[in-house]
Order: C-alpha cells, then sequence, then structure tokens
C-alpha cells in the first residue's frame, strides 16, 4: 500500500484583500481594548493567526514524501516559476505560479497513494487544503482523509498517535507536544535545526525566498517520515 507524508507552509493574505466589513469582522475584539498599545498588539496578533485559517490565508508549499521509496516533490508557490526541474533528483523542488496550480500538482500527486500521514494534519493540513482546494475550485482527489478519527486507515496523523487520542488531557502522561520536540526525544533531526521555523514563512515570502521555505517544509516532511518509522515499529497496535 503506497504511504504519502505530507505537510504544509501557508501565509496571510494580503489586508487588502479583504473588504471593509470583512476586515472589521477580524478584528472587531481590538475596538475594546482602550489602550493604544494593546490595541495594536492584539491587532499584530491576529494578523500573526490569520495564517492559520484557509478564509484569511493562502497554502504556499507543500512538500511530500512516498514513505516506502523516500521519493517525492516540494511544490512551492515562487516569482520564477519556470525554475529548471533536477529530474534525477530523489525529490524535486517544483516552483507554481500561484496557489492553484500547486494545488492542482498536490492532488494529482495524491491519486496515486492509499494512506496518508501527517503530523496535525487532521487538525490543520487537510481541512486546510480541503477548503483552499473548494475556494480555488480545484478538484479534490482524495475526500477521505479526514474519515473514522479513531483510525490510523488511511489516516495516520502522529500528533494523534503519540497523545492516543488525546487521552491525558493537557497536563498528563500522554499531553501533546511539537514535533520539534517529539524529532528530540527520539533522536531525529529536527526540522527546526537549520534556524527557519513556521513563523518565518511570512517574512520568507517577502523577501522572496522561496526555495528556503520549500526545504524547511521538505525537512518537517522527512522529520514526520522518521517519526512514522518508530511509531510503526514500536507503538502501532497499542490500545
Amino acid at each position: 500500500m503506497a504511504t504519502l507524508v505530507f505537510d504544509i507552509e501557508t501565509s496571510a493574505l494580503p489586508l487588502e484583500h479583504f473588504d471593509e466589513a470583512q476586515q472589521e469582522y477580524l478584528f472587531r475584539e481590538c475596538e475594546k481594548i482602550a489602550d493604544e498599545t494593546g490595541r495594536e498588539a492584539r491587532r499584530a496578533e491576529l494578523r500573526q493567526m490569520c495564517n492559520l485559517w484557509p478564509f484569511t490565508a493562502q497554502v504556499v508549499c507543500i512538500a511530500m514524501l512516498n514513505v516506502e521509496t523516500q521519493r517525492g516533490q516540494s511544490l512551492f508557490i515562487a516569482d520564477d516559476f519556470q525554475e529548471e526541474v533536477d529530474d534525477v533528483a530523489p525529490v524535486k523542488f517544483i516552483p507554481c505560479a500561484d496557489e492553484a496550480e500547486l494545488l492542482e500538482q498536490f492532488w494529482d500527486a495524491a491519486k496515486s497513494f492509499n494512506a496518508v500521514v501527517t503530523f496535525n494534519g487532521r487538525g490543520f493540513d487537510v481541512p486546510f487544503v480541503y477548503l483552499r482546494s473548494a475556494i480555488l475550485n480545484v478538484p479534490i482527489s482524495k475526500k477521505n482523509w479526514l474519515g473514522y478519527r479513531f483510525a490510523t486507515e488511511p489516516h495516520c496523523d502522529l500528533a494523534e498517535q503519540f497523545t492516543f487520542y488525546n487521552v491525558s488531557g493537557r497536563d498528563g502522561a500522554a499531553r501533546r507536544f511539537n514535533l520539534d520536540f517529539y524529532c528530540k526525544a527520539f533522536g531525529i533531526e529536527s526540522p527546526k535545526s537549520h534556524g527557519v521555523t513556521g513563523g518565518d514563512v511570512n517574512t520568507l515570502m517577502s523577501e522572496g525566498k522561496f526555495r528556503d521555505i520549500a526545504e524547511y517544509c521538505l525537512r518537517d516532511v522527512r522529520a514526520t517520515a522518521a517519526l512514522y518509522k518508530i511509531w510503526k515499529e514500536r507503538l502501532e497496535g497499542v490500545k
């Protein structure tokens, strides 16, 4: 059974993308803060949170690997989308003209896989790509990736598996940690070891450092694939 590991990076859409009513809706709670400094601080926080919502942000990169072959692609939006692709490398870095093209290529690749592995994909990546695809009218080739939460096929979400479906809440033995923390605990190279994090994506986009985003996203995917291997060998079947 062919298994796909994937991860996405997102970036907030420009404020001018939204009309006056939408902007008022997004930032209305700021107006309740009397202190100007506090009001602006909260506005900045909400602006950063816009990265997390598919109605206020776009997908700027999707990296993916075939678990069995370790071959894959890192699709990313770039100004220079005519960049040559290295057909020999196990992972191809493929620049795309826009988000619609990126999603189209992703769903075309996904057709070849029976199962998918993510880290927090059930809570973030999958609903995000579903909704962005719907907004842009991009056909979705795999509509069963949310499925039944307490099953690992077709979607194995490692954030669910390492918390045993949040069995002990926020403070118990199986509390949830981020991918970086799990990687360090299991001796896997952290995707953040190169000095880039998801919080840097907006800045990298504005600086035109599109390939840096694609490489960071791929590191996330490699780390997730390594963590999946450990889960398969040591924890699969634990109930």
